[in-house]
């Protein structure tokens, strides 16, 4: 076994920051071989029998091999390619099949930051094991977290805090183009969004874009918002009140000429829109800025 691993300290400024790292380690855990290893602290060190409880939150890309993940919810098989989450305050226990072993690099880390990102997230939270397959990058981000700490030199947990955020926007966005990777409906999405996006101030009618781009209307407005996080509709507002932003800071175009400039047929309606999506009115954003 060949098992490189560090745990780390961290100061005031260091948690105020909002994310900073607990340990950072890789490990090529050959068959048959006892696991975890020694020589791990204790509250990180476990046996199959008891499992563990952890305060902090830890990502462990396995790359090679398999094996198996139990929490208190159950059992998730480990394969070549997948992503162990784990999470503060939360039972469990993980090993390698003594046939095959496996490659894990793995990262812990803590902070309010850190709170906000994986509690907000769905897909961190749906399961404890994440399939995302061999990426290149992600071992890239690994390392380069590793060769940061091996210094400790000042500042040292502020940028690998960035590299996490990274990490786990990488896992995120794997998970949400899974299902739209080189298929038809996403090459349709992205059409749909160039044709909005070249016609802000036009009324958008989903129905006749789904007709023009020859897809089911019902199907459309699903893997719209799946692959966008918006609706047709939603998305074609955010952009119009982006473009009205720009307006009102750039040009001296009256609120009238600028809510009809974006296709609004009532300033009125313009106005609220803009307040429900700013907070403040076109007038009252103006004045500010």
């Amino acid at each position: 076994m060949k098992d490189n691993f560090k745990y780390l300290t961290h100061n005031p400024d260091d948690t105020s920051w909002g994310l900073y790292l607990t340990v950072v380690g890789s490990a090529k855990v050959e068959p048959e071989t006892e696991y975890p290893p020694s020589g791990h602290p204790t509250g990180y060190h476990f046996n199959w029998h008891n499992g563990r409880i952890l305060q902090e939150y830890q990502i462990n890309y396995i790359t090679e091999g398999e094996g198996m993940m139990e929490t208190r919810e159950g059992s998730f098989p480990v394969r070549e390619g997948s992503v162990i989450i784990l999470r503060p305050n939360v039972w469990h226990r993980y090993r390698p099949s003594r046939q095959t072993g496996w490659m894990e690099h793995y990262v812990g880390f803590m902070g309010e930051i850190a709170d906000k990102m994986v509690k907000s997230s769905d897909l961190l939270n749906d399961s404890p094991v994440l399939q995302i397959g061999f990426q290149e990058d992600l071992i890239h981000n690994f390392q380069d977290i590793f060769n940061q700490v091996k210094t400790e030199r000042p500042g040292y947990h502020q940028v690998c805090s960035g590299l996490v955020v990274h990490i786990l926007g990488q896992i995120v966005s794997l998970k949400k183009n899974e299902n739209f990777r080189h298929s038809l409906i996403e090459k349709t999405i992205q059409k749909a969004c160039l044709i909005i996006r070249d016609n802000p101030a036009q009324n958008l009618n989903i129905e006749n874009l789904s007709a023009e781009l020859n897809v089911n209307y019902s199907l459309f407005r699903k893997a719209f918002k799946k692959y966008t996080g918006l609706s047709p509709m939603q998305y074609h507002t955010a952009l119009r009140m982006k473009q009205g932003v720009y307006l009102l800071t750039n040009t001296d175009l009256s609120v009238k000429e600028i809510s009809f400039n974006l296709g609004f047929c009532s300033v009125f309606y313009f106005s609220k829109l803009f307040k429900e999506k700013t907070g403040k009115t076109p007038s009252d954003f103006r004045r500010k800025t």
